[in-house]
């Protein structure tokens, strides 16, 4: 079986009157409750606007039942995607869509002050969190629950990129019979902050400590309707301009900035990841892919979670494109191509390879 890889010289098009009204016919949006409680059933601590957790699910049956040209993939079971900081489950449409070809059901989380899921903040631009282990709960949790029944008893999957990375990679050492298999597309092992890792640690933390932690990181910015491609220079305009087109059209996708709260939680995310005991726990088959031109996430401690895990007795293999700005489904097709097919082929759809329209 061969699957088509969308076509960028009419990527706007395909999206609109193909991809997207395929999607929404076998999709199922739903909420649920933030966790109480960490991996150890240790209480999280109470939340004065606890609200609700957003997600989109995509059958693969129903996919099948109303594809037009008659053809149906064998069923694989379930993917369910984490997003990077400041992103929505609506902008992994494409991936869905590659996904739901290759026979998975796909299920979305939105994080926490992310899409429609529950925000803390009264600007909607920031993104806050008060504890790391808030966001590898309650993403476990949709997981067991939820994500399970879209598997059918088949195998349940990861893939996460950066912020939603760093999440993943706290989950398959926290919960490590929870997936059968994970990619984790530039994962946020440990953010770049702009300065060496320990003084940020300590300017943040002493501004948290002061007050501070619901302000804005210095140099965040909220969310602009001006698009400057400038700042995307390398990747595919077709597949930016649609991202951003997806933020016009819905407010609760412009999270743009971090307060310091979020960025002393993604530091401490960061060193319980990498701690050599929790990388040897981990038991999932793992995928790294990792951006050459990456300025969001370190690369050198995704090596050293590598090694790390390796060194535990875990299976994990890097693939590097040197070329690759941080979102690597932001590229190119000459890059998205062998990307998914890279995918696929490990998460086990042998033989389904991408070809350009």
């Amino acid at each position: 079986m061969t699957i088509t890889l969308i076509d960028e010289a009419h990527y706007d098009a395909e999206m609109t009157h193909t991809v997207l009204p395929a999607l929404e016919s076998c999709m199922t949006e739903g909420w649920m409750d933030p966790a109480t409680v960490d991996w150890g059933g240790n209480a999280l601590p109470e939340l004065k606007r606890p609200g609700k957790l957003h997600y989109y699910c995509y059958d693969a049956h129903r996919f099948d039942a109303l594809r037009e040209d008659g053809a149906t993939a064998v069923f694989r079971g379930a993917v369910v995607i984490s997003h990077g900081f400041t992103e929505f489950g609506r902008k992994y449409s494409e991936m869905v869509w590659y996904f739901l070809l290759s026979g998975y059901s796909v299920c979305v989380f939105e994080h926490r002050g992310h899409g429609h899921s529950t925000h803390d903040m009264a600007n909607p631009n920031l993104v806050w969190i008060d504890d790391w282990r808030r966001y590898v709960a309650d993403f476990a949790t949709f997981a067991s629950t939820v994500a399970r029944e879209y598997a059918c008893g088949k195998p349940m999957d990861l893939y996460c990129h950066s912020m939603g990375g760093g999440i993943g990679a706290a989950v398959l050492e926290r919960y490590p019979s929870l997936f059968d298999k994970a990619v984790l597309s530039a994962p946020m092992i440990a953010p770049a902050v702009g300065m060496p890792t320990w003084i940020a640690r300590t300017v943040v933390g002493l501004l948290c400590a002061l007050g501070f932690g619901r302000s804005r990181v210095f140099g965040h910015e909220d969310f602009s309707e001006k698009l400057d491609m400038k700042a995307h220079k390398g990747a595919s305009e077709a597949r930016i301009r649609w991202f951003h087109e997806q933020r016009l059209a819905d407010v609760s996708c412009r999270t743009n900035a971090a307060t310091f709260a979020w960025a002393d939680q993604a530091m401490a995310l960061s060193r319980a990841v990498l701690k050599p005991d929790m990388c040897g726990a981990i038991e999932t088959p793992v995928l790294l892919f990792q951006a050459g031109r990456d300025v969001w996430v370190l690369n050198e401690p995704q090596d050293d979670f590598i090694e790390r895990v390796l060194e535990g007795g875990g299976t994990i293999e890097k693939i590097r494109y040197d070329q690759s700005l941080h979102e690597i489904f932001s590229m190119p097709n000459n890059v998205m191509r062998p990307y998914v097919d890279s995918i696929l082929d490990f998460l086990g759809a042998p033989g389904e390879s991408l070809s350009e329209m």
